[in-house]
């Protein structure tokens, strides 16, 4: 939750920086900032999904199905 508060907080940041009228390249640097940490999000989903739901779903014979969904 720490992470998507964060990456709340940057999208925010940029939401002020082009109200402000800020140089366009720093706007660029922020959303790329922002990118990497959705990126790392989505890692982390995908990790757990695999420890978790995926592992169930092999114990429970449904296997070939949620890998196929994954």
């Amino acid at each position: 939750m720490q992470r998507i508060k964060t990456i709340i907080g940057h999208a925010q940041g940029i939401e002020r920086m082009i109200e402000d009228e800020r140089y366009c390249i720093d706007v660029l640097k922020q959303i790329s900032a922002v990118q990497a940490q959705l990126r790392l999000l989505g890692q982390l989903l995908t990790k757990s999904h695999m420890e978790n739901c995926l592992a169930d779903a092999i114990e429970e014979g449904r296997g070939e199905e949620a890998i196929e969904e994954l």
